[in-house]
């Protein structure tokens, strides 16, 4: 689900309750960083991998927070219940903490890696 102006006004955004989208995988090494794999399929990217050796899968790698935020998301945790734990976890390093969640989160909201129930 995207949101629009329409959903902002009429619900608090820190309700919403993120879920990744399954058919990304992902990864977490013993450090920690989490890195999410994009199939790139169509035909233009077929041409792409053939011709400028563009790879099959594409790798995002996650940075500071993210990388702890996004294991945690789990379908069942709201964006206000994740910023707790964040600032559990980070203390005052996390502020502005829900101006950046809101923000990480219509992030992977607008690269398709998360929806919300």
């Amino acid at each position: 689900m995207a949101f629009n102006k329409k959903d902002k006004q009429s619900q608090n955004y820190l309700d919403f309750v993120p879920r990744r989208v399954e058919t990304y995988k992902w990864e977490q090494d013993e450090e920690g960083n989490v890195t999410i794999f994009v199939e790139n399929k169509g035909a233009f990217n077929r041409i792409a991998q053939k011709f400028f050796k563009k790879p099959e899968v594409s790798q995002i790698h996650l940075q500071g927070i993210g990388n702890y935020i996004w294991p945690l998301i789990d379908g069942r945790m709201s964006i206000y219940e994740l910023g707790v734990k964040v600032k559990e976890h980070y203390g005052e390093e996390a502020e502005p903490l829900y101006e950046r969640l809101s923000e990480y989160m219509r992030m992977l909201d607008e690269y398709g890696f998360i929806t919300f129930d």
